[in-house]
């Protein structure tokens, strides 16, 4: 990019190129958006560009998996109900940091993890089955496992079908960990050196609590009957059939 990456580009001709796919597709199957780019992003509160292409998506009776860290979804809540009584509907969310004010510096311009568990819950409420992503969990920063508790619990109480994990930790590719080494010095000064001197230029990231947390988080998957299989709970996000989980072409909306 030659430009802020708070700037974006925005597709504003999405509805119209949707459409024309799906009034013209034969087999009905699950659309999938949120992997690239949230779909709720700020602008779209008033750009209303998500709203206009889920009423695609329930005008022609196909499901969705959608993906999101912003309680805006909300506002179209009719209409995911409308998908899910019509084929399937799924909310995805990442919950990764308990502690309210940690959250705020460490994922800003969101919707905290607090406001996200009473999104899920009203979604639960409305009938429309969640998954969550626990990732990353930043070594030295989140890695606890108070912090682990916490959001699992909340995972618990809204009764989420699944919890996406790999593994306790994260990835650092060339570009962004120069941007999130600059933010350690900015809000964790002298972290920069320690993540330096143990990880180096590793793209994986683990963290030293990766065994005891891992065995937290099975351990109470099991106990709350939560999916944490992630090919099981992939192939439930793309399959418009619940049943037996006949795995269907996902046609990505963006």
């Amino acid at each position: 990019m030659d430009h802020d990456f708070e700037d974006v580009e925005i597709k504003i001709n999405a509805p119209e190129l949707l459409e024309e796919k799906l009034k013209s597709k034969r087999k009905k199957c699950m659309i999938g958006t949120g992997a690239m780019s949230d779909p709720y992003i700020p602008i779209d509160e008033s750009l209303k560009n998500t709203r206009a292409c889920l009423e695609i998506i329930e005008k022609y009776g196909f499901g969705l998996a959608i993906q999101t860290k912003s309680n805006l979804i909300l506002r179209d809540l009719d209409l995911l109900k409308s998908i899910n009584r019509k084929a399937k509907c799924v909310v995805e969310t990442t919950l990764t940091t308990f502690d309210e004010n940690l959250c705020k510096i460490v994922e800003p311009n969101v919707c905290t993890s607090l406001e996200r568990f009473e999104t899920l819950k009203i979604l639960r409420d409305s009938g429309i089955k969640t998954v969550a992503w626990l990732c990353p969990l930043l070594p030295f920063i989140n890695d606890t496992v108070e912090n682990l508790r916490g959001i699992l619990g909340y995972c618990v109480e809204a009764e989420v079908y699944g919890i996406l994990c790999f593994g306790m930790g994260m990835t650092l590719r060339e570009g962004n960990r120069e941007y999130y080494y600059k933010m350690l010095d900015r809000h964790f000064p002298g972290l920069r050196g320690k993540y330096e001197r143990k990880y180096g230029n590793s793209y994986v990231i683990s963290s030293d609590n990766n065994r005891e947390l891992m065995a937290i988080f099975l351990e109470t998957c099991k106990k709350a009957n939560m999916v944490c299989n992630n090919e099981e709970i992939f192939n439930f996000m793309s399959s418009l059939d619940t049943q037996n989980r006949t795995a269907q072409a996902e046609l990505d909306l963006f």
